[in-house]
Parts: C-alpha cells; structure tokens; sequence
C-alpha cells in the first residue's frame, strides 16, 4: 500500500496501447529486465501484457487491439526514469540494450545527461537510467 496524504493506493499502474506490441515487450522485459508480471487478451479487443516488479505497487501496462493502437510519444521530454545507483548495471542494461539495436539518443533537457542515459523505446517515448538513489 502506498499511502498519500487522503487516501492509500493499492498500486500504480501506467497503461499504454502501441501498434509494436511484441517489440515493446520485447525492449521492456529483455532489454530493460522487467519482469512479466501477468497478461490478458480477448478483453473487448485488446490484449496486454502488465510488466514490473514482484511485489512493487506500481506496473506498466501495454495494450494493443485488433483494430490498431497507435500511439506516437507526445515529445521527447515524456520520460519513464529509472533510478539505479549502480553505473555498472546502468552499463549492463545500455549495453544490452545496444545489442538489440537501441543506442543511447540526447536528451531534450540537458540535465538527464549529467548522470542519466536515455534511450528511445520502439515507440519512441524515451526511458532514461539515471545514476543516482532518486529523489
């Protein structure tokens, strides 16, 4: 449970369709390592898949239906930061990434570069592992 100052959440979900539904998957668990956590299909014409980790609150969610899912980022500042303290996983993870085809692009905000890399995920909404223990 999460708690907030009026209310406590269960968990954090973001949802997001995409027309490159196995290519996303295949960046998000393969590239970045996230876990599948479960996935569903014939739901009203969608299919999904709900990655994260076990036991953390929060999840992403991918849909795509049967009639198309488009969805372009909305700019190159719409980021999914992950914080990891250790640069040798961060090298781990990029390289990995690399192999697949994915290269590290500039950040619209030049701060993201101080300590963070940002790669764009087949869709084109960017990720960046970023350096430090967070907030």
């Amino acid at each position: 449970m999460v708690e907030f100052s009026d209310f406590t959440v269960a968990q954090i979900r973001i949802a997001r369709p995409t027309d490159q539904f196995e290519e996303v998957i295949n960046f998000y668990e393969k590239g970045l390592g996230l876990r599948r956590l479960t996935e569903f299909s014939g739901h009203r014409g969608y299919q999904g898949i709900i990655l994260g980790l076990p036991n953390a609150p929060y999840h992403l969610e991918f849909t795509k239906h049967d009639y198309g899912s488009p969805c372009p980022a909305p700019t190159q500042d719409n980021l999914l930061v992950f914080y990891i303290p250790s640069s040798y996983e961060i090298n781990v993870v990029v390289n990995r990434l690399s192999e697949m085809g994915y290269s590290e692009v500039p950040p619209e905000n030049p701060y993201w570069e101080e300590k963070g890399t940002t790669i764009e995920d087949p869709d084109g909404w960017r990720v960046v592992l970023m350096n430090t223990n967070g907030i």
